[in-house]
């Protein structure tokens, strides 16, 4: 399953790459014959937490998932915590030999309400990540967030991310990473 970052940063090309990166992903995907998901995320204060399905499992690769992934758009904040425990619930429902949770974000857990920026984005997410792992779920992030260094391996673990030094890489790395992870 696919986690994309819809917040407000991502506006511009930060987008575009998203949007690009995940076409030439799902083709890639469907080549090998796997299955996945993709979802975006976006949020304001705990009352406020959106997943938007792009694609689910059941869904076959069409026009009109294709339409959804190029209306993807920048929304309000990054609050990962509660969009990783409700796409970790949807996994549960899979079958898979191995289930795994792509992160692809600009930048650290953030919200608008000013109790979670900072330490409590940090712990709430690293906390949903715990659950993921304890439920099954490997977490891998994709960032090109140079900052990533400082918070990621808190959150991920040491070898759970990749910070891209360019966001347009993000399409060219994608299925590299995405097949470094699951082989």
């Amino acid at each position: 399953m696919f986690m994309v970052d819809m917040s407000g940063s991502t506006r511009g090309w930060i987008n575009e790459a998203e949007r690009e990166a995940l076409i030439l992903l799902a083709e890639s995907l469907e080549t090998l014959g796997d299955r996945y998901a993709i979802y975006g995320f976006s949020g304001w204060t705990r009352k406020r937490c959106d997943a938007y399905r792009v694609k689910s499992f059941d869904e076959s690769w069409s026009e009109e998932v294709i339409g959804r992934v190029c209306n993807i758009e920048p929304k309000d904040y990054t609050r990962m915590g509660a969009p990783i425990r409700h796409l970790v619930q949807k996994l549960q429902s899979v079958e898979a030999r191995t289930k795994l949770l792509v992160t692809l974000s600009d930048g650290k857990p953030d919200d608008y309400d000013l109790e979670y920026r900072g330490e409590y984005g940090i712990e709430d997410t690293r906390q949903a990540l715990f659950e993921a792992r304890r439920d099954g779920v490997h977490s891998y992030c994709i960032t090109i967030d140079r900052e990533g260094q400082e918070y990621l391996p808190h959150m991920y673990g040491a070898a759970n991310y990749v910070v891209l030094d360019d966001i347009a890489q993000l399409p060219l790395k994608v299925s590299d990473i995405y097949r470094r992870i699951t082989t």
